[in-house]
């Protein structure tokens, strides 16, 4: 940390003689926001971002959500959050803890103030801490006031006080203004990290042009809390992240529900066919469904269903009649989605399936991350049921995702996997909007001419006659003139597709089928393996979101002087072909996953190698901080480890 040559700030209180402020430059920050579920932090963190985005940082987020719609007010089951992390360079992280808490109340206060480090800055509304607040999460006397919180940099601001001050001539009823906090701690905020304001302000005099005193009192409050961080001596610093280096190019903020929306109308387009999503609401996939409902203007139909079962059967039907069917859910709804997704693997129709996986079993942890879905992609149907499994490493990587299993349900004719996470689903992260030319080409061929004969020579159509190099079998849409064929879950006799029950058929394509997955090994390329001086001896593989705090991760075992490779798969099924080769190279491979050790388990039966599972499923992420240490002992406890 660098400080700039201080900067007197324009600036008095009561009239005083105006006093120096510092500017502090900073390479990096994670600010975390926390309050009531009602205390609007999400948008708060939101905005905070986009202009973040705008200023050209990089940057990760993760926002935590309540299970509950409406916990009671001022309780801990109630308490809502958002970390951001920022800073000049390359980041791969939302961060392992917060340099800055902001608690709204007491609630926030005590539910994340673990997580802040000795020193860290405490901003808390003062206001919220009454004694019926206080006593609502168990604090017998005011923290604020009995010295428990001297080990942080503790600024108490009456938010709520400041806010009804700034609003007083807005005609607003004192309930109606206070709601305006949040937005005086964003204008507090803007100032602290110089953002920039004029966005928000625009944001603001669109979310709310229909109620233009609501848009104008939220604008007074915001720019009071700037104004506030400008004028108080509670604030003799202010904080300066210069813009990251980046590619040149057009980019975005991005979450990752959007991405991969927005994936699936790129695929709609490079293939030229219409985009039909049948879905039934479910967190934390619903977002997609509201992204791509916007998008009617490129070929997108969206169906809102009455249950999981009815969304993935529209969407085979929508497959059927010549459409990119996809379908989204989460692990409860893929339980339901089961018999389903076998008609659709004995139909060999394409279809995209996107699992955005939440804390487990049942009901579980709506609106918490976790990993746990993998053996159910994989296996999680009767019968020998393939299906590739393809996973997004970041926010941003949800969009070439789901291009890449579009690619492969329309190529293969099959249904694909796709597993998001809550983590990746709501996190967001700069996204550089790429050139539409360049994307791949999706375009496939209907078939509309007989593919065979008779044996009297007569034309006819084979359903099921496959290409020799995909093994996917022809294409027909219904009421192509002399296209027609069966259809249905009983199991199909080669070429013909007729009903069959031959035990030397059901074999043959059983065999078939799993060979057609096999064979996509050929076209997703090699391992993607990070090893910078080619000595390591220890190897990290991962995947899906666990990506960032791997590498991250491995950034600081390699800033220590020691060597580690990072291997990470974005195909779980097939793996690529030369994996296994890989993993022999390296003494030690230790996997970690936000589950019980899924992928270990695939990887030891499939290559025999001993990889060594690291698992957590605390509803979070993993920090990078903890996986260093995990490596470092990994290494430390290896026969060929550098220094």
């Amino acid at each position: 940390m660098t400080t700039t040559d201080p900067s007197v700030a324009a600036s008095t209180a009561g009239g005083s003689t105006p006093f120096v402020k510092s500017v502090v430059e900073l390479d990096r920050v994670v600010i975390r926001l926390a309050g009531d579920s009602g205390d609007g932090m999400q948008l708060t963190g939101n905005r905070f971002t986009s202009e973040t985005a705008s200023f050209g940082n990089d940057l990760s987020t993760l926002p935590n959500f309540p299970a509950e719609i409406r916990a009671p007010t001022g309780t801990l089951p109630g308490v809502s959050s958002f970390q951001l992390h920022f800073a000049d360079h390359d980041i791969m992280t939302p961060g392992d803890a917060p340099d800055v808490l902001v608690a709204m109340n007491p609630a926030a206060l005590k539910a994340n103030l673990s997580d802040l480090p000795g020193g860290g800055l405490l901003i808390v509304d003062a206001d919220e801490f009454t004694p019926r607040n206080l006593a609502k999460v168990g604090y017998a006397v005011n923290p604020l006031e009995d010295g428990s919180l001297d080990g942080w940099q503790l600024v108490s601001v009456p938010l709520t006080t400041l806010t009804l001050e700034a609003l007083a001539d807005s005609g607003l009823g004192k309930k109606e203004a206070e709601r305006s906090k949040n937005m005086f701690t964003l204008g507090l905020l803007s100032w602290m990290y110089h953002r920039p304001t004029e966005g928000t302000v625009r944001f603001l005099e669109r979310q709310f042009r229909r109620k233009p005193e609501i848009a104008a009192a939220n604008i007074a409050a915001f720019r009071a809390g700037y104004n506030y961080g400008d004028t108080t001596e509670a604030f003799a610093v202010s904080y300066e992240i210069k813009p990251a280096p980046m590619a040149p190019g057009r980019y975005r903020n991005i979450s990752g529900n959007q991405a991969l929306a927005l994936g699936i109308v790129a695929a709609g387009q490079r293939s030229g066919l219409p985009v039909f999503l049948g879905a039934y609401p479910i967190t934390p996939a619903s977002d997609i469904l509201h992204e791509l409902s916007r998008h009617k203007s490129f070929g997108v139909r969206t169906f809102q269903a009455e249950d999981e079962i009815a969304g993935i059967a529209s969407a085979i039907g929508a497959s059927f009649g010549g459409a990119l069917g996809v379908t989204t859910t989460s692990g409860p709804g893929v339980s339901l989605k089961s018999e389903a997704l076998g008609l659709a693997i004995m139909t060999e129709l394409p279809l995209v399936v996107v699992d955005v996986q939440r804390g487990g079993p049942s009901t579980g942890l709506p609106t918490k991350t976790e990993q746990s879905d993998l053996l159910q992609a994989m296996f999680g149907r009767n019968g020998e049921a393939p299906v590739p499994v393809v996973a997004p490493r970041s926010p941003a990587d949800c969009f070439d995702a789901a291009l890449e299993a579009a690619r492969i349900a329309l190529t293969y004719r099959t249904p694909v996997m796709l597993l998001s996470d809550g983590y990746l689903a709501n996190g967001a992260e700069p996204w550089q909007i790429p050139d539409v030319e360049e994307l791949p080409d999706l375009s496939v061929e209907f078939a509309t001419e007989p593919n065979a004969a008779t044996p009297d020579g007569t034309p006819e159509f084979q359903p099921y006659l496959r290409d020799p190099e995909t093994l996917a079998r022809p294409w027909a849409i219904p009421g192509t003139s002399g296209m027609q064929h069966r259809i249905g879950g009983l199991e199909k006799a080669d070429k013909t597709g007729n009903i069959s029950y031959d035990p030397a058929n059901h074999d043959l394509m059983t065999r078939l089928r799993q060979a057609k997955v096999d064979g996509i090994a050929a076209s997703i390329g090699p391992t993607d393996v990070d090893d910078p001086d080619g000595n390591a001896s220890v190897a990290v593989i991962g995947w899906g979101s666990t990506y960032g705090p791997i590498g991250a991760a491995c950034r600081r075992i390699r800033r220590s002087g020691r060597s580690v490779a990072q291997i990470h798969l974005r195909h779980l099924n097939p793996f690529p072909a030369d994996l296994g080769e890989v993993l022999r190279r390296y003494d030690r491979v230790i996997c970690p996953e936000m589950n019980l050790g899924q992928l270990s388990m695939l990887l030891r039966a499939k290559y025999l190698v001993d990889v060594e599972s690291h698992t957590q499923v605390r509803g979070l992420p993993f920090r990078a901080a903890e996986l260093a240490a995990v490596v470092q002992d990994v290494i430390d406890s290896t026969t060929g480890g550098t220094q």
